[in-house]
């Protein structure tokens, strides 16, 4: 698979909504979850770590999986021996991780994850006994979102679907909840946080 993000990681980190969405992300996930330094997170689709470092302040050891080796690039060379995040390039539905992880975040990545069953699968076996799941994306949206529309499976997501979906692959506690708006110039984009247990 070609790298699609190659030409966009060198200048990711500037986009005033790639930087702003995160933080929100991260500010709803800690309010959610009680996040503590004995934790292993996986952030899933970790892109330059815009949020798995608002989490690994927070835990044990973020592993930021992607499969864009240009954005895990940029991230490697974000490490500090303070604060860094393991970069694991893989396709975690085909190769899934033998890792178990307390918790498993993602931001804005689902919506490029083409079979959400098989992910979700993969995903709960990934987890400890009463591990959690943190995944926000966009809420159902007309395809406007992105200029282009490459590697993108969903324009969103309907929350009667996606729930049932992740009920179905074993989650528990599933709450589907609106944590933040992306103001574009053509629309407001409604942001969800999906949060569930194993």
């Amino acid at each position: 698979m070609s790298d699609y993000f190659q030409d966009k990681a060198q200048d990711w980190d500037k986009g005033s909504v790639q930087k702003s969405t995160p933080l929100a992300i991260a500010e709803a996930i800690k309010k959610k979850f009680d996040l503590n330094k004995d934790m292993k997170i996986m952030d899933f689709g970790v892109g330059t770590g815009l949020l798995g470092f608002e989490i690994a302040k927070e835990v044990k050891k973020v592993f930021g999986v992607d499969m864009s080796p240009s954005m895990l690039k940029k991230l490697r060379e974000k490490n500090t021996p303070e604060l860094s995040i393991e970069a694991v390039e893989q396709d975690i539905i085909k190769q899934p991780l033998n890792d178990i992880f307390d918790g498993i975040v993602s931001s804005m990545t689902l919506h490029h994850v083409q079979d959400l069953e098989a992910f979700f699968h993969s995903i709960y076996k990934n987890l400890s006994k009463d591990g959690f799941i943190a995944i926000a994306d966009l809420e159902q949206e007309d395809g406007t979102f992105h200029s282009d529309n490459t590697g993108v499976y969903h324009f969103g997501f309907i929350k009667e679907e996606l729930c049932e979906i992740v009920k179905k692959c074993g989650f528990k506690d599933v709450v589907f909840e609106n944590i933040t708006t992306i103001n574009k110039p053509q629309r407001d984009f409604g942001v969800f946080l999906l949060s569930a247990k194993r």
